[in-house]
């Protein structure tokens, strides 16, 4: 007894180890080649970009990226991106709630559907989107006698960032939804909770992880969507001209220089953005983990 009740005190002192005791063998190849794998693949080419920017230095990277064109294509990108993760991160909670939680005669049907933004390549999609939301197209016609134009306006980019974005939410909250413990649902309810109550403080906090990884992945894709974007914005400078666009119309007129800056500026922002999500993320984990 005495010597087991001294041991654990050595035991909660023990230092982090890099390498945790396992049973599964092959640690040290797995772990080279997955670093070796992401170097090549992400790492590399990134570090290679900013690079490349560095050599204007942060004066010359400052002069373009504050430009009035460009700062109005970054507001646009990250602004309309933010603005469609979130409006996905709730109605992709509800789309995955339906198809986990009930039975319905097309169900199958309509769980397929959720992919096919996944499937559909961008340009059709946008294509199909200017169509339909164009003041001649089905949809676009019935607004367009209100006054309302969506189709080539900021209002057609947020709709096509919401059709590229749903189903990152979707496929990333069903799982954890599908694997939700009843039981604890049942012991709210017998603990008097109502259903609401149950929903907002037992279940929420349970899927708020998950809701924040759908969110993080859906602004990720929207930050970086150019082919469904085009075709509906109608890519007026200062007023529905995304930063993707701008960078290729650099590219386009051989400067490289402009368009290493405006991506640096972009990767900069993204990764501030989706790091402060992860740590929200983390920090719900911690937070309602066992709920």
């Amino acid at each position: 007894m005495t010597a087991t009740a001294s041991a654990s005190p050595r035991a909660a002192a023990a230092p982090w180890r890099f390498r945790q005791p396992s049973a599964l063998p092959g640690f040290g190849l797995t772990f080279g080649f997955a670093v070796t794998w992401l170097s090549l693949i992400v790492l590399i080419p990134l570090a290679a970009l900013v690079m490349r920017a560095s050599g204007l230095g942060l004066d010359g990277i400052w002069r373009i990226t504050s430009s009035p064109r460009v700062l109005a294509a970054l507001q646009t990108s990250f602004g309309l991106s933010l603005a469609a993760a979130a409006v996905n991160a709730v109605f992709g909670l509800l789309v995955a709630w339906v198809l986990t939680r009930y039975e319905f005669p097309g169900r199958r049907l309509l769980d397929a559907v959720v992919d096919l933004p996944f499937a559909l390549p961008t340009a059709v999609a946008g294509i199909a989107l200017a169509a339909i939301y164009a003041p001649n197209g089905w949809i676009g016609g019935l607004v367009a006698p209100l006054g309302i134009q969506i189709a080539f306006t900021p209002l057609g980019i947020f709709i096509a960032l919401v059709f590229v974005g749903l189903p990152f939410v979707v496929r990333t909250v069903q799982p954890v939804l599908a694997d939700f413990d009843r039981e604890i649902e049942e012991a709210s309810a017998t603990l008097g909770a109502t259903r609401r109550q149950t929903i907002v403080r037992v279940v929420l906090p349970a899927l708020l992880p998950a809701v924040l990884t759908g969110f993080a992945l859906a602004f990720g894709r929207a930050v970086g969507e150019y082919g469904s974007v085009i075709f509906i914005a109608g890519n007026l400078p200062f007023k529905s001209e995304i930063a993707p666009l701008l960078i290729v119309i650099q590219l386009e007129e051989f400067n490289y220089a402009g368009a290493t800056a405006i991506a640096t500026v972009m990767l900069a922002i993204s990764f501030l953005l989706l790091l402060a999500i992860n740590l929200l993320q983390a920090f719900s984990r911690r937070r309602f983990g066992h709920v």
